[in-house]
């Protein structure tokens, strides 16, 4: 198929997806589950990857500006930003296309296989709203809390490991962080996750969702559903960069 044919099916999908669900009752309890399946249970990777991301910006920031004409607090400065921009983010959400992603594409996958979707179709259930919009609107929903605790965390491991290294002081890094601080890159690193998070769930289903052939096929869609994601979080990642900062 070509890149026509499967924009053609998304949309379509995606159609089906969005229709007006059965019974808000059911779709409520089924997105409660997947936040704390997708998001919940994403909260012990997101933390360790933070931490060691923002201890080595901070490290390396500070190996090259060994500058006596550079302040130190440049080093905080230099790690929040970072942090806020682009790592709490995009990278995180990189990070997450590999766990969430294979996750989803691999549980609707083998519903495909094993024909639980088409018993769903004969019980006269929107499979495609049923099965992935719950996963769509709890992702989205905890995405920020994930970027939130990540931008927390990163700064806070940029801060011991400049502590422990003794490559800067407690008090010039936490200067650092509130000098110039602009509120809106906050901002702008959520939006983008929502973004990311929408990406990651539908492209994951999709390519779950129409998986034929057996248990070799669910394991290729799984990982077409991860480099597939990972891509277009790149290409969203420039295209709302210019747009929003531009």
């Amino acid at each position: 198929m070509n890149f026509f044919s499967h924009m053609g099916r998304y949309s379509c999908l995606l159609k089906k997806v969005f229709s007006k669900p059965e019974k808000f009752s059911i779709y409520y309890r089924r997105t409660i589950k997947e936040i704390d399946n997708l998001g919940i249970n994403s909260i012990g990777i997101v933390a360790i990857i933070s931490l060691f991301m923002g201890a080595v910006i901070t490290i390396q920031t500070a190996y090259n500006t060994e500058n006596p004409f550079l302040p130190d607090y440049l080093i905080g400065l230099t790690a929040r930003d970072t942090l806020l921009l682009e790592f709490s983010s995009t990278i995180v959400c990189l990070i997450l296309a590999g766990k969430v992603g294979s996750n989803i594409a691999s549980e609707i996958g083998t519903m495909r296989v094993t024909e639980q979707i088409d018993a769903l179709e004969v019980m006269g259930v929107n499979s495609a709203s049923f099965l992935i919009l719950p996963k769509v609107i709890g992702f989205v929903f905890i995405i920020p809390f994930l970027v939130v605790i990540s931008m927390f965390i990163g700064i806070v491991g940029g801060m011991l490991a400049g502590s422990i290294s003794n490559t800067i002081s407690v008090h010039d890094y936490v200067y650092g962080i509130q000098y110039a601080f602009m509120p809106f890159y906050v901002i702008y690193a959520l939006i983008k996750s929502l973004f990311f998070a929408f990406i990651i769930t539908t492209v994951s289903s999709y390519s779950g969702y129409f998986v034929s052939g057996g248990a070799l096929e669910v394991g290729k869609a799984s990982t077409r559903a991860v480099v597939n994601s990972s891509v277009l979080i790149l290409l969203f990642d420039l295209l709302l960069t210019q747009f929003l900062l531009g």
